[in-house]
């Protein structure tokens, strides 16, 4: 069974890790969530659950309206080609369905299959939100708190100028 939303909470707070969370109505698209983006504070991000041709998989994290070139991106990571994770094996190994990725959905990534690449743009933020396993929330974390709760997980991530902004955040 996938971690729960109050897994996550009561895994955040067993680390001693503050987060504030709002409730709104399901988004799946960053640009369904730009409404959300001027009335919660800090980066808002985008999640790509991506598999390469020999099966690797990775986990980008970038601000929201960041441009991400999956044509080269494989280049900067040093891997095959990417494309997009099949659902099937985002809930697999992630145990969330597709519009509610999310570096807290490490927490059920016990097999450690997973790389996770924290855009360097976005991690010049000092807060950022994320859907706490479902995408009716957002939950907003310290960059340095969602650090320790991916290591706290078993993954070391890896941060990387992997994206260009499109709209000042």
């Amino acid at each position: 069974m996938p971690a729960t939303r109050q897994d996550l909470f009561a895994r955040l707070a067993a680390l001693g890790i503050e987060t504030t969370t709002v409730e709104h109505e399901a988004v799946f698209t960053v640009a369904e969530s730009a409404r959300l983006e001027r009335e919660l504070p800090g980066g808002h991000s985008k999640n790509l659950f991506l598999k390469d041709k020999k099966g690797a998989l990775f986990l980008v994290v970038a601000l929201g309206h960041a441009h991400i070139d999956l044509k080269s991106l494989h280049r900067v990571l040093g891997c095959d080609r990417l494309s997009f994770g099949k659902p099937e094996l985002l809930m697999e190994v992630l145990g969330v369905p597709p519009g509610s990725v999310t570096p807290f959905s490490l927490i059920n990534d016990s097999g450690r299959r997973v790389t996770v690449i924290l855009d360097a743009d976005m991690m010049r933020h000092d807060t950022i939100n994320f859907h706490p396993l479902e995408n009716t929330a957002s939950t907003n974390i310290k960059r340095d708190d969602l650090a320790a709760f991916i290591r706290a997980c078993g993954h070391e991530p890896r941060v990387i100028a992997v994206a260009t902004t499109t709209e000042q955040t």
